[in-house]
C-alpha cells in the first residue's frame, strides 16, 4: 500500500530529527527477522541508548540530504534499518551484540558524523575501544 503525501512528509521530517540528533547511524538488513525478534532488538535497543528504526531507503536518503549523514546514501538499498544514537558508541554496540546472536541482522556499515564507516569491521572496531577513547577519537576527528 502506497504512502501518503502528508505520511512521507511526517516520515521524512522524523528521519531528519533522528540524524540530527544522532551521534552515530548505523544502518543494516534485516532480511529475516520476524516480529519477536524485531520486537526483541527494539527493546534491546532502547534499553541500550539506541534506537532502531525501519524506514523505506527513498526516504531516508531525502531526510539525509543536508545533514551530516547525507554520505550514507550509496549504502542505502534493500531491506534497510538505521539504528541511531546521540552518544558515539550505543547505535553500533547494540547493534553488534544482537547481530552476534541473529545472523539475520546484518551491519551494513555507518558513519559517525561526517565519518563514514564503511563495513561492519569499521563499525564492529569502534566497539573494542573504551566508550571514552571511541570518544576521543571522534573529537580528535572532528577537529582534522
Amino acid at each position: 500500500m502506497a504512502m501518503s503525501k502528508a505520511r512521507k512528509e511526517t516520515e521524512i521530517s522524523d528521519l531528519k530529527e533522528r540524524f540530527e540528533n544522532s551521534e552515530l547511524v548505523v544502518l543494516t538488513h534485516n532480511t529475516g527477522l520476524d516480529a519477536a525478534a524485531m520486537t526483541d532488538l527494539r527493546i534491546q535497543m532502547r534499553e541500550g541508548g539506541a534506537q532502531f528504526r525501519v524506514a523505506k531507503n527513498t526516504l531516508m536518503k531525502i531526510a539525509a540530504k543536508g545533514t551530516r549523514y547525507e554520505n550514507l546514501s550509496d549504502m542505502l538499498s534493500g531491506p534497510t534499518a538505521m539504528a541511531t544514537s546521540a552518544d558515539p558508541v550505543s547505535a553500533a554496540k547494540m547493534a553488534h551484540e544482537f547481530a552476534k546472536k541473529n545472523k539475520k541482522l546484518v551491519i551494513l556499515g555507518g558513519a559517525m558524523g561526517d565519518i563514514v564507516l564503511g563495513d561492519h569491521h569499521d563499525t564492529a572496531g569502534i566497539l573494542v575501544e573504551p566508550m571514552h577513547d571511541a570518544r576521543a577519537a571522534h573529537a580528535a576527528n572532528a577537529r582534522q
